[in-house]
């Protein structure tokens, strides 16, 4: 993952969800980690997975890591 194409997931929001933004854009609210996978292959990492997702170093996650989620 480039480094001009960061990910930073948002702390979880009073609905549990998580603002997710590529590469300076918002694409998604994010309540689970599949969600965050998905938004990125939307904006064109085909390959990504939920255990990318859960693990990559490309991923500032601010708030709680992967697992911090409020339901």
């Amino acid at each position: 993952m480039p480094q001009d194409q960061p990910v930073v997931v948002y702390p979880p929001g009073e609905d549990g969800g998580r603002r997710v933004r590529f590469d300076g854009s918002f694409v998604g609210l994010a309540y689970t980690l599949l969600d965050i996978a998905e938004f990125l292959r939307r904006a064109g990492l085909e390959d990504v997975e939920t255990s990318d997702v859960e693990s990559a170093p490309w991923i500032e996650w601010r708030g709680g890591g992967p697992h911090a989620w409020t339901y």
